[in-house]
């Protein structure tokens, strides 16, 4: 059996072609994220892969939609998204498949 900490995790991502990770695997990325009131990232798209994202607590903003605890929101690739947290203990997992490293574009 193998064990871990989230807290020693990049970012909360365990799963996927990264180090360190708990599953190397180019087939899936996964994260449980944690956020502090106004964290923020800036609008960006994935040319390839789809992002799953479940808010687990709290509650954020995206493209000026609000979610809270119980959501999901599904991004298809080429879909813009940005990404505001508005409350502390916030936290989410998210699922983005396939997994491929480099594909985060920023919307300029």
């Amino acid at each position: 059996m193998q064990s871990a900490k989230l807290e020693d995790m990049v970012k909360g991502w365990f799963v996927g072609n990264f180090e360190p990770t708990l599953l190397k695997t180019n087939d899936v990325e996964i994260a449980v994220k944690e956020y502090k009131k106004g964290d923020y990232e800036a609008k960006h798209y994935h040319k390839i892969a789809t992002e799953l994202t479940v808010i687990t607590q709290g509650r954020v903003l995206m493209n000026g939609i609000e979610y809270k605890k119980g959501d999901i929101v599904v991004m298809e690739p080429n879909e813009v998204t940005d990404f505001e947290c508005l409350e502390d203990g916030t936290q989410n997992v998210v699922v983005k498949f396939p997994g491929v490293n480099d594909d985060k574009y920023l919307d300029l």
